[in-house]
């Protein structure tokens, strides 16, 4: 007896239907699969589950409820697994060069299982922080219904009577260095820092791009900001895998709802919210992936009409869970629409759009009322008409050091400028070494290179130096500028993804120590105090540098990343834009 027949249309009938799948069939029956089953559509679980991070590490509870919740809708749920990194763990090492390869290499392989496999859609879970660019760019790639599912940010733990996340850990390391915190209070802080499971608390790169994802469209408006151990977070995952049969049932793909006016919402929250400057890679990356032209300078003209409206960390002091006590990231995005600074007209996930669907979880008291919220939330959460800085969080910074652009996150004075003397550094470890050996000044512009995604490669996080400049008490008057990324964790004048990097002959590349620097944050502006014709000379007689690695996937991915200012993309379908 062969399995009842299902929608011909569904790629899952290649690999059920007919007769001379009986082979394909029996594997399934294998696995304890039954006709029933097999007449369903067919959604694959993405899960990223691993005991090598807090982000991951309770991810298989949430799949089984994702699991649980297609099967509630009668599809065929089949979970399967691809890597994470722990950013947090590899930060300041040498294997924090793997974290943005891991964003590439987890895409992969969920679009090699459900176009292998022939999937009929897909719940990508996810939790540290590549995790979710990779599974968005999955999504895009198969063009298969699809709902995005995060695992949720960690409580704040609690340390000297008050709360703390892992970034007071990273500055506790320079203030011990600065002398400004004993080794014991260093310690203590650590033993108490991270209470459980989740991605880090604060609005870092998981956090944001989980919120990105519900301003796309492609997760639930609601869903980024239950906590990872919370009964709603499980709520959220059965919800999901509900909506996924919704999906296929609609024909409602990632292609449908993706837009250049949805990628343009995406920007308006990572900006009023002060999230990571990972943000501005990944959304041109997920953007390539859809051809959808987006550019870095759409990031600027988007922060300057787009006002601050929330203080969290790393800016200010509050985390995720408070703003999902407050009614999570819909609340946000309600007060950017009143304004007419998102476009409500984009489609979501649930085939109503936001607009609509802000109605919708106001109506059903999922969203509280306006009233409710402004009554509460004057320490952090703020209205576009009273903001807490006029313009959006991140800048676009050009000159003559950054031709093509570079990204700061404004987390301290938005009117900030700084001149300095370059002290210029050829890694992260020798600029480390500077600041925990004291040498560190004021006035000084620490200058990082051949950490671009080529020369690196891998475009390494440098939370680790950043959190040592600030905790050694040099927040406001030293400034920092590399080719390489920094945590959404990082605060400070910390400049990053300038471009083109050094690897490929950036003028970042040609500084020497001494040259003077100016950081101009109102101007949007980066650069050094040489002429053309100087900067040309120091090119001529520049050679570029040997690659770090000549084998394995290190220098698989050093060879096929292309610059920061679109993206680092690996996929050469890119360019089709």
């Amino acid at each position: 007896m062969t399995a009842p027949s299902k929608d011909p249309d569904l790629p899952s009938t290649d690999v059920t239907e007919g007769i001379e799948r009986a082979p394909h069939r029996a594997m399934f029956r294998a696995m304890g699969f039954d006709d029933e089953d097999l007449a369903a559509p067919m959604v694959g679980v993405a899960n990223p589950a691993a005991d090598i991070t807090p982000c991951n590490v309770h991810l298989d509870d949430v799949a089984d409820a994702a699991i649980e919740g297609v099967g509630d809708a009668n599809g065929m749920p089949i979970e399967f697994g691809t890597i994470t990194i722990s950013d947090a763990i590899s930060m300041g090492t040498e294997g924090m060069k793997a974290s943005l390869i891991s964003r590439e290499v987890i895409a992969d392989s969920v679009e090699l299982v459900a176009f292998g496999e022939r999937m009929d859609a897909l719940v990508t879970v996810a939790g540290c922080d590549k995790n979710l660019p990779g599974m968005l760019m999955a999504s895009i790639r198969t063009d298969l219904p699809s709902v995005f599912l995060y695992g949720g940010s960690i409580m704040p733990g609690q340390h000297d009577g008050r709360e703390v996340t892992i970034q007071n850990v990273f500055e506790g390391v320079g203030a011990v260095a600065e002398g400004s915190m004993s080794e014991d209070e260093l310690d203590d802080l650590e033993r108490h820092a991270c209470p459980g499971a989740g991605s880090c608390g604060g609005m870092f790169t998981a956090n944001t791009m989980a919120s990105i994802s519900e301003a796309l469209g492609m997760a639930p408006l609601g869903s980024a900001s239950p906590p990872a151990e919370a009964d709603s977070r499980y709520d959220e995952a059965r919800r999901a895998g509900e909506l996924a049969l919704d999906a296929v049932h609609a024909d409602r793909r990632p292609s449908d709802i993706l837009s250049r006016e949805s990628f343009e919402n995406a920007i308006a929250l990572q900006v009023a919210i002060g999230g990571s400057t990972n943000a501005v890679l990944h959304l041109l990356a997920l953007a390539a992936e859809a051809r959808i032209n987006l550019d870095i300078n759409d990031f600027d003209d988007i922060s300057k009409r787009t006002p601050k409206i929330a203080n969290l960390q790393p800016g200010g002091t509050r985390v995720m869970n408070d703003l999902h006590e407050l009614g999570g990231v819909p609340v946000v995005l309600r007060r950017l629409h009143d304004a007419d600074l998102i476009h409500g007209d984009s489609n979501t996930i649930t085939g109503r759009t936001i607009a609509e669907e802000l109605e919708h979880l106001e109506e059903t008291g999922r969203l509280p009322s306006r009233k409710v919220v402004a009554a509460s939330d004057a320490d952090f959460l703020y209205t576009v008409d009273d903001p807490y800085q006029a313009e959006g969080a991140i800048r676009i910074l050009r000159g003559n050091l950054a031709p093509d652009g570079s990204v700061l996150k404004v987390t301290g004075d938005d009117a900030f400028h700084h001149e300095g003397p370059a002290r210029v550094f050829e890694s992260e470890e020798d600029a480390m070494r500077y600041v925990q050996e004291g040498d560190i000044e004021s006035g000084d512009v620490i200058v990082i290179r051949n950490e671009g995604p080529q020369g690196g490669p891998g475009m390494r996080e440098m939370l680790g130096i950043t959190a040592a400049v600030v905790g050694a008490g040099h927040e406001d008057d030293v400034a920092l500028l590399t080719d390489g990324r920094f945590s959404g964790a990082t605060r400070g004048p910390m400049i990053g993804h300038v471009a083109p990097e050094s690897y490929v002959g950036g003028p970042i590349g040609l500084l020497e120590d001494g040259d003077t620097v100016t950081v101009d944050i109102p101007a949007r502006t980066l650069d050094v105090n040489l002429s053309d014709d100087e900067i040309e000379a120091r090119r001529d007689a520049w050679e570029q540098p040997e690659p770090s690695y000549t084998g394995g996937v290190l220098a698989k991915y050093g060879r096929d990343f292309d610059s920061a200012a679109i993206g680092a993309v690996t996929n050469p379908g890119y360019t089709d834009r």
